[in-house]
């Protein structure tokens, strides 16, 4: 069997900037334990991380930008 992988969760986040995408950044880091991929373009962040979707969601939200979860993203 393969290892268990940790879920990638997809979020859309109301980014228009690179200041918005710093943002997020900022807050992901201050919370910790998390990779992620930031999609600009498409205003979506894809997280890698053991924190319940809940407050991810939380933290994202902290940026002041509109924030949703999108679902998981299956592991390719």
């Amino acid at each position: 069997m393969p290892p268990s992988r940790t879920p990638k969760h997809e979020f859309f986040v109301d980014m228009t900037c690179e200041g918005c995408s710093n943002a997020v950044t900022r807050v992901l880091h201050r919370l910790g334990g998390v990779q992620f991929d930031i999609d600009l373009p498409n205003k979506k962040v894809c997280i890698d991380s053991e924190h319940s979707v809940d407050t991810l969601l939380e933290t994202l939200k902290k940026t002041g930008k509109n924030a949703s979860y999108l679902g998981e993203k299956s592991a390719q």
